[in-house]
């Protein structure tokens, strides 16, 4: 399982279910929108404190980021 992937999913997708842009994110949370889209793709491997930080930018849980989605259920 690759993690930065899992990350990555995980963070499009609560994002865009609460209706947020890449560029909305990336001024709350302070990382840019090439960052934003770079790990959405798994393209990058995120710090716990960017995860932290990320989270509380789309306001959900750090382990909601980092939690495998059971593709089969």
């Amino acid at each position: 399982m690759d993690m930065r992937k899992v990350i990555g999913g995980n963070f499009a997708r609560l994002r865009k279910s609460k209706g947020l842009t890449q560029e909305a994110v990336a001024e709350k949370s302070g990382f840019s929108q090439s960052y934003i889209g770079w790990l959405e793709r798994g393209q990058r491997n995120p710090t716990a404190i960017s995860i932290w930080m990320l989270a509380q930018a789309i306001d959900v849980m750090p382990a909601d980021l980092v939690q495998p989605i059971d593709e089969n259920a």
